[in-house]
């Protein structure tokens, strides 16, 4: 069925290093229809103006005030983009082993990380007090346990902090809400202080700081505010008792576009914090946040191809190279991700659902799309940035995607698009 008009330039999440103009897609001063051209379809096109411009928004609101800002490398842990962080001074919140290794590889400090999560392994504690990062998330009391005799064994003192589960509702999907007391996440807000007091005993800990994390793509401030609020109460009640934390950690968590949300902005969510800490008489702390999609999200898309132009029974179906295994957000999380032409045909609209080749009716990209489209034109899937490549996957034996990182006039391959050979390389076929 023929629809609208398609002659409006879409709307972009952001503007920093995405762009029309006239009606061809820019990454900075590239072409996207190069770049596919040169690397292949799917793609994931980052932009490095974004990505710096996001972080140093939130440095320059700190001011003078002593901070850290530790990038949550789930959401994109190319060694590139880590790389281009670290040069820009940030710290890292990692919750593997293996996140830990792979900052390493990309230049940075081991002091410069904390290391959450509720499941770390000995082998995992061990390598981070051998490598010496900055403190330890603690998310329970058995962990300290752990922690305390896997320190004692080395001869160490292990840096902690302890992540405190408020209990406050972050008003985002439930699959990334963190800081209600039916998560697994964090230790429960009233055995806080009983925690603390045991920590400071055990001479193979040193206790550092306090943590709170209550959630993602969180659009509003006063779930932070409210979880700020009590976290700053134990900090006085420790004070108290003569447990003197020399940092606070906020977390994460801020929204972004992707459709019609509003976000508060960086500064704002800076202010929020620091204006908590001045009304508390607390402004000596050094203050750190966990910022992973609110830095990289908008500064990302995906591109793809499109296969065919499928006419169903009940709608119409655009058949695209680029699936739930590459971009795996709509299919976990019934998240609306932004689709727009990559070159902009003028014609008639249709309204599309955006599938992948993959044998399952949970792959798809988009829903209920207008777009004017023919076989082999390109789309870009936007905000693509965090928690895309990330968590993609080779089910049905699909090779991951390339990424690709643009300066201004120059583009980089920062992760080269894998083989099928490359897939089963560590499998092995039992000799009878």
């Amino acid at each position: 069925m023929t629809d609208t008009l398609q002659t409006q330039i879409p709307s972009l999440p952001d503007g920093v290093s995405f762009a029309y103009r006239g009606d061809a897609l820019y990454c900075e001063d590239l072409p996207v229809s190069e770049l596919a051209s040169r690397y292949g379809t799917p793609l994931y096109v980052y932009g490095q103006k974004a990505i710096q411009t996001a972080y140093q928004e939130y440095d320059q609101a700190f001011g003078e005030h002593p901070h850290s800002i530790m990038y949550s490398v789930k959401a994109n842990s190319n060694l590139a983009i880590v790389n281009l962080l670290a040069r820009l001074g940030a710290g890292f919140d990692v919750v593997s082993g293996g996140e830990l290794l792979r900052v390493i590889a990309a230049g940075a400090e081991p002091s410069r990380v904390v290391f959450s999560g509720v499941g770390k392994t000995d082998a995992e504690i061990t390598l981070a007090l051998q490598k010496g990062i900055r403190c330890f998330n603690i998310e329970s009391i058995p962990e300290l346990e752990q922690i305390a005799s896997i320190a004692r064994k080395l001869g160490r003192r292990a840096p902690v902090s302890v992540r405190v589960n408020p209990n406050v509702d972050a008003k985002t999907h439930p699959y990334i809400s963190t800081g209600l007391r039916n998560n697994k996440f964090g230790v429960a807000y009233e055995q806080t202080l009983s925690l603390y007091r045991h920590a400071a005993a055990l001479p193979e800990i040193e206790v550092t700081g306090i943590d709170c994390h209550i959630g993602s793509q969180i659009t509003e401030l006063s779930p932070f505010e409210d979880a700020g609020e009590k976290i700053l109460d134990l900090i006085a009640k420790l004070a108290e008792e003569g447990i003197a934390l020399r940092h606070i950690d906020f977390g994460g968590g801020l929204g972004v576009r992707y459709k019609d949300e509003t976000p508060p902005s960086r500064k704002a969510f800076i202010e929020t914090l620091l204006g908590m800490l001045e009304r508390r008489g607390m402004s000596r702390l050094d203050c750190l946040i966990e910022p992973g999609r609110s830095i990289v999200a908008n500064a990302g898309i995906l591109v793809c191809s499109v296969i065919r132009d499928k006419t169903g029974e009940t709608k119409n179906f655009a058949v695209v190279d680029a699936a739930m295994n590459d971009m795996g957000r709509p299919m976990f999380y019934q998240a609306w991700m932004g689709v727009v032409p990559v070159k902009i045909r003028r014609g008639d609209s249709r309204c599309y659902d955006v599938v992948g080749p993959i044998c399952e009716s949970g792959d798809w990209l988009a829903r209920q799309r207008m777009l004017c489209i023919r076989q082999g034109d390109l789309l870009a899937v936007t905000s693509a940035g965090a928690y895309g490549m990330s968590m993609s996957s080779n089910y049905n034996t699909r090779p991951r995607a390339a990424e690709v990182l643009v300066s201004g006039e120059q583009a980089f391959c920062i992760r080269e698009r894998e083989k099928p050979e490359d897939l089963w390389r560590l499998e092995h076929i039992p000799q009878p």
